[in-house]
Order: C-alpha cells, then sequence, then structure tokens
C-alpha cells in the first residue's frame, strides 16, 4: 500500500496524488493537517526520506518563526514542533515499502513505486 500524507489545498500534493493514481497505486491518503503523524511514524518517515527534521520543514510558515525555529534548533525540538504544528511538514510525502520520498518535485515519488 502507498501512502501520502497530503494536504488538498496544495497543488504539489494535488499533482503528485494524480500522478499515483495515473501510476495505478492503491493509495490510501492521509490528510495529516487533520491526521497528524505520531512521532513515530515521523522518526519513521525522516528514516526513510534519509533526511533530517530541518530538510522537510516550511520554513516560510508564520509558526516557524513564531516559534524561533532555525537550522541550529536541536532536532528533537524540529520535530516536536512538527508534531505540534503539522502545517510545518513539508508536503507532500509518499510512502511504501518502508521507502519514502518528498513529492517536490511530483515526479521524484516515482523512484519508489
Amino acid at each position: 500500500m502507498t501512502q501520502i500524507w497530503h494536504n488538498p489545498r496544495c497543488s504539489k500534493s494535488r499533482q503528485t496524488l494524480a500522478l499515483l493514481e495515473e501510476h495505478g497505486e492503491d493509495v490510501a491518503v492521509r490528510r495529516y493537517l487533520d491526521d497528524a503523524p505520531t512521532e513515530a511514524e515521523l522518526r519513521a518517515a525522516l528514516a526513510a526520506l534519509n533526511a533530517t527534521p530541518i530538510e522537510i520543514m516550511r520554513k516560510g510558515e508564520k509558526v516557524f518563526k513564531d516559534l524561533g525555529l532555525s537550522a541550529d534548533t536541536p532536532e528533537d525540538d524540529l520535530i516536536a514542533a512538527m508534531l505540534a504544528h503539522p502545517v510545518l511538514i513539508e508536503r507532500p510525502i509518499v510512502l511504501k515499502d518502508g521507502k519514502a520520498r518528498m513529492g517536490r518535485p511530483p515526479e521524484s515519488v516515482l523512484e519508489i513505486l
């Protein structure tokens, strides 16, 4: 099963979902703003992406600045911020069979299908 952490208001997220469906994927859509990942799920996604927390954060969000976050913020604090404010998680993230890709550009998710 392929899962997408999806925000329907985001054009890249919509494009990525459409691309997955075009390739015949059975996609579980998770609206992560309404159904935030757990800490274990977020850490697993980071590991599958081979990324650091700051690399998957939306640094332009007002809450990022309001919380005083930066690349120097400890990783556990960045993860805590994403858990408390899922809007900070860059989207979309596609997960399949222990692998993950960020849908930026949308075609990058084809690598794990």
